[in-house]
């Protein structure tokens, strides 16, 4: 399964159109920005210099950008992907945008390429269930990270993620290993790898249910043939692209997509947030020694 990209069937790869076809999707623009805010966080907090995302796919949409945030804020990034196709293209993304980062392609996730502690953060978002050996990557994200590991995954209570399984895309789910959606799961193979959790949470919550797809396909998917549906979420009007706000072509598409974070931001307790949040997370840190 390794190299697998988030969303749609068989066939042509997802990650592929992402490279020239930079629309996403108001969903996926709203988790890349709320995403940005946490990893700014964790630089601030911590001192980030050196960090690493392996594999750099796993998020549906435009593959490779995850760290670009981190990269504006000054912070070394090192990306790893099976693909090299897809690598390739993720090269002239950063390209695009005047940035660096070293980039690996590594057929074994289970070997990383890299000393010992040799990054402040190691991280993964999402990818982990499309892997053929995930307890191995996670080991050597704990090895190679000198103090934190951060992974999140889908979370498969919200009530998107059961659309998308039971009537959207069940083909879906038989390419993946659900097992790895358990946080604890996660959290429990990086404690017992000599780090300890110091946050478990949830993120990505905007108002609306995630099923990991445009609001057009997934009408065309339940069988909606209202034209006026689909004219409300397809056209100019309905562009939404990370790529085009990193780039400068869209400066105010984080204040439009940041009005929807009102849920996100709001004091409920995580419980009832991860009724309907896209997303859980773990955050370790290497004890000393």
């Amino acid at each position: 399964m390794a190299g697998a990209n988030a969303g749609g069937p068989r066939g042509e790869p997802p990650w592929r159109r992402y490279l020239t076809d930079y629309n996403e999707g108001l969903g996926l623009v709203y988790e890349r920005l709320v995403l940005n805010d946490y990893l700014e966080g964790l630089k601030h907090r911590f001192g980030l210099e050196r960090v690493l995302e392996a594999p750099l796919f796993g998020m549906a949409g435009v593959s490779g950008i995850n760290s670009i945030h981190l990269a504006r804020l000054g912070c070394s990034i090192t990306l790893v992907d099976t693909d090299e196709e897809r690598l390739q293209g993720v090269r002239r993304l950063w390209s695009e945008l005047e940035l660096e980062a070293d980039f690996h392609l590594q057929a074994k996730l289970s070997q990383l390429p890299f000393p010992d502690r040799s990054f402040d953060l190691a991280w993964q978002w999402a990818g982990l269930w499309y892997l053929d050996d995930a307890e191995a990557l996670l080991s050597e994200l704990c090895r190679v990270s000198g103090r934190l590991v951060f992974a999140a995954m889908p979370n498969p209570r919200q009530p998107g993620y059961l659309l998308r399984k039971h009537v959207a895309e069940p083909e879906f789910f038989r390419g993946v290993d659900e097992s790895w959606t358990d946080i604890g799961r996660v959290r429990r193979a990086l404690e017992g790898r000599g780090y300890r959790t110091i946050e478990q949470g949830v993120m990505d919550v905007p108002p609306w249910p995630d099923t990991v797809m445009p609001v057009a396909e997934l009408l065309q998917r339940l069988g909606i043939r209202s034209k006026r549906l689909q004219r409300r979420f397809s056209g100019a009007s309905w562009e939404w692209s990370t790529m085009d706000y990193y780039l400068g072509r869209q400066p105010d598409l984080r204040e439009r997509v940041l009005r929807y974070a009102w849920l996100e931001r709001s004091p409920l307790p995580r419980w009832v947030k991860g009724l309907w949040a896209h997303h859980r997370y773990v955050l370790a840190e290497r004890h000393p020694g």
